[in-house]
């Protein structure tokens, strides 16, 4: 039978990082990213491969040595959805393999590659199918899951070599696929478990890094904005310098965060992260224009849509009421405010249909929300203000 020998000593090489314990060298064996997959020793018959295979390894290697050849192969027919199936299957049988090693952690190295580059299949052959295929994303995440059940379970190990260190990694890959799928209440049980771990602070920098991108931005879609502020604050300042993408990416989230805390980030940063489309709105917020906020929020339309911040930033209205209304409050100079001033003001900003029973809807949750201190006397038309810190600090401000 005529053989190509850079298929055997693939196969050797592959065999020898599994004897040796070798798991940085096995996930580079087994990654999409590497050259060998564009090595044509390695166009095998199917019945050539489990041959071969079946002569060297035994289960579960067996059918993850060859579910990574069917990966290869798919690859380089150009057909995603083939090589998704057949990297889930690997997925599989490399879960039963890592349960299979006792009191010994080297497979992690290997499982972050594994784990990755089937999430970047699925997403792959989620978007080539415009987001119909979301079938690839449940069955990754499910898949997930059980590799963090091995992992999370691993508890009669000594810590350095407990399987637990690899629970992190999993994790971050679960929350980028329940964020596209808009399940993010599957994000709580994992972040109760990372929360109870004893090691929780000593995860690869990288992978807290990620996580506290995305607890800061589940913290952001439920209004807690300050433990908002602190996870997405962390991430952006312990992501690595050189990640200029990563950087700009977590400051999308951070920004509108940070502005409904009142702090207006500067023209300089935004500038420097290529975020321009910010600096208009920032500056609306400031100053309390709502009609050059409008403005700027529907020239950037798209971006913002894109980004997926277009309707936080629509919560921003809130923080520009209560700037434009503290500066009727400095202009009238007095702690019992008419109805009507605040309609002018308003109207100047060409809100349409604004009357007085309008204002004193927003005055009402400006109010409730912590942003105003004082009431509305409905009988005299006048909004009547505390004496002690009538328009507190927005980072002093509950928000709910």
């Amino acid at each position: 039978m005529a053989f190509n020998q850079s298929f055997t000593q693939y196969l050797g090489g592959l065999e020898n990082a599994i004897n040796n314990k070798d798991g940085r060298r096995l996930g580079r064996l087994l990654s999409i990213r590497d050259s060998h997959i564009q090595n044509p020793g390695l166009k095998q018959r199917e019945d050539v491969i489990h041959h071969y295979v079946c002569q060297r390894f035994v289960p579960p290697y067996v059918d993850l040595v060859a579910d990574h050849m069917k990966v290869i192969a798919a690859i380089n027919h150009y057909d995603p959805r083939h090589a998704f199936d057949a990297q889930l299957g690997l997925m599989h049988s490399f879960a039963r393999a890592l349960q299979s090693h006792k009191d010994e952690n080297w497979g992690i190295l290997t499982m972050y590659v594994v784990i990755s580059e089937l999430t970047a299949l699925a997403f792959r052959v989620y978007y080539y199918s415009k987001g119909k295929s979301t079938d690839v994303l449940e069955k990754t995440a499910e898949a997930l899951m059980n590799c963090f059940r091995v992992c999370a379970g691993d508890s009669r190990s000594a810590l350095e070599n407990s399987k637990k260190w690899g629970m992190l990694g999993i994790v971050n890959n679960l929350f980028k696929i329940y964020f596209k799928l808009n399940k993010l209440h599957l994000c709580k049980p994992l972040t109760r478990a990372i929360s109870s771990a004893a090691i929780k602070d000593d995860f690869l920098k990288s992978h807290i890094v990620t996580y506290r991108y995305y607890v800061g931005r589940k913290a952001m879609f439920d209004s807690q904005f300050k433990e908002a502020d602190e996870n997405l604050s962390f991430a952006f300042n312990h992501c690595h310098v050189a990640s200029r993408k990563n950087k700009r990416l977590i400051l999308m989230y951070l920004l509108p965060v940070k502005m409904m805390l009142g702090y207006i980030p500067s023209n300089k940063l935004l500038s420097k992260y290529r975020l321009t489309q910010f600096i208009e709105i920032a500056s609306a917020v400031k100053i309390g224009n709502l009609l050059k906020f409008n403005q700027a929020i529907e020239k950037h339309q798209k971006f913002l849509i894109r980004c997926g911040v277009y309707l936080m930033l629509e919560r921003l209205k809130m923080l520009i009421f209560r700037n434009l209304f503290k500066k009727v409050f400095l202009l009238m100079q007095t702690y019992q405010l008419p109805i009507s001033a605040f309609v002018v003001a308003l109207s100047s900003m060409q809100e349409e249909g604004i009357d007085a029973d309008e204002v004193e809807c927003i005055l009402a949750n400006l109010i409730y929300t912590g942003y105003v201190r004082g009431y509305i006397s409905h009988q005299h038309q006048k909004l009547v203000v505390s004496k002690q810190n009538p328009f507190p600090v927005p980072s002093q401000v509950a928000i709910r």
